[in-house]
């Protein structure tokens, strides 16, 4: 056993020692993520498609009906939920099953016959910020429409009162760098797992490594270990500048986060290494990254809502390890995740981890034979 430990750990120091001395990797795995977090964070933009909302009707009255009919016939507006209390409009925004919440108060028709200021809050998931702020631009609209209209029957005044939950002030790099740490990282790990057994073709030294006393699992071993540590550093990192050069609270548990972030890296190590194991060059390699990224980022709810694809698109997000990634490390930052909602999230991606895991080591094996 400890033989075999250290014919692992030996492979594990050449794979670090071949990825440092190789420039390329190099400049992968030092200016690149800085330099993209600080570029992008600035550069990428985002816009909202469809919104559901959750509705909380203490009145239910025929004026608080007509304003809740304004957003089920508006175009912007998806799918109404009604609720009874506050504690499930939470709920409701906190799984990300909504984008905006509505309250009305149980004085909102009285205060309407008696020509009384009335207040209607709505409520908007701050953790999407270009979201929040559009979403909270429509319901603004359609109820100064709605106020526009009972006006010069009565002169009553409706106003609205807009709270922000995860991001108060709707900073918009809380949400582009939460993602953007995410992206970096999977696109790191994958780089540096695919090139990997690529880069042992090209150099000729892979039969080499197949004619060597160690099994296919120690391989999978050596070629995971690096870029698995690799990325965590990163990772880190990015988080620390996030957190100290951007200002961004982190409002979550750090035990929580590592681990999350271990297994969430561990599954794209998975990737990378099938993807690997499959190809002849680098060049092939790094396409092989490119083809698995672009569908995995559209996929993962960064450009579109996740709920507004077709459905067959939202059970196939299901096998997106960066989808979940986004999720984790968003949830972790801003909404302070606890252990429950870390786990459902976590499931996915230790499926995705064995699975892609096992593929890798079956490719090695079938190579040995």
């Amino acid at each position: 056993m400890i033989e075999r430990l250290k014919k692992i750990l030996a492979l594990i120091k050449k794979e670090f020692i071949i990825t440092w001395m190789d420039p390329k990797s190099r400049a992968i795995i030092v200016a690149l993520p800085i330099v993209q977090l600080i570029l992008f964070s600035y550069a990428i933009t985002m816009e909202v498609r469809n919104i559901d909302v959750v509705v909380v009707d203490q009145d239910n009255s025929a004026e608080s009906r007509e304003l809740i009919s304004r957003f089920e016939f508006s175009p912007q507006f998806r799918r109404i939920y009604r609720v009874k209390n506050m504690k499930q409009l939470q709920d409701k925004i906190d799984n990300k099953d909504v984008s905006m919440g509505l309250y009305i108060n149980n004085d909102f028709s009285t205060n309407i016959t008696s020509k009384t200021p009335t207040d209607v809050l709505v409520v908007t998931d701050g953790r999407q910020t270009n979201s929040a702020a559009i979403v909270a631009g429509y319901a603004s609209q359609i109820i100064a429409n709605y106020n526009q209209e009972i006006a010069p029957t009565n002169g009553v005044k409706i106003n609205v009162v807009t709270r922000n939950w995860f991001n108060p002030n709707l900073e918009y790099r809380w949400f582009i760098l939460t993602v953007i740490v995410a992206m970096l990282a999977s696109v790191i790990t994958l780089i540096l797992t695919a090139l990997s057994i690529a880069r042992e073709r090209e150099m000729g030294t892979f039969d080499q490594l197949i004619v060597s006393p160690l099994s296919s699992v120690d391989i999978l071993a050596g070629k995971t270990v690096p870029p698995l540590i690799i990325a965590m550093a990163l990772t880190c990192v990015m988080t620390f500048v996030v957190n100290n050069f951007f200002g961004m609270p982190f409002k979550g548990s750090i035990i929580l986060f590592l681990i999350s972030m271990l297994i969430s890296l561990l599954s794209l190590v998975g990737v990378g290494l099938y993807i690997s194991s499959i190809c002849r060059t680098q060049q092939q390699a790094i396409l092989g990254v490119i083809t698995f990224m672009m569908p995995a980022v559209l996929l993962s709810g960064f450009i579109s809502p996740i709920e507004d694809m077709p459905v067959f698109l939202q059970y196939l997000t299901l096998l997106n390890p960066i989808r979940f990634f986004m999720v984790l490390t968003r949830g972790i930052f801003l909404k302070g995740m606890d252990f429950a909602d870390v786990s459902i999230n976590l499931i996915p991606l230790i499926i995705t981890a064995t699975i892609t895991l096992s593929m890798a080591c079956w490719s090695f094996k079938k190579r040995q034979n």
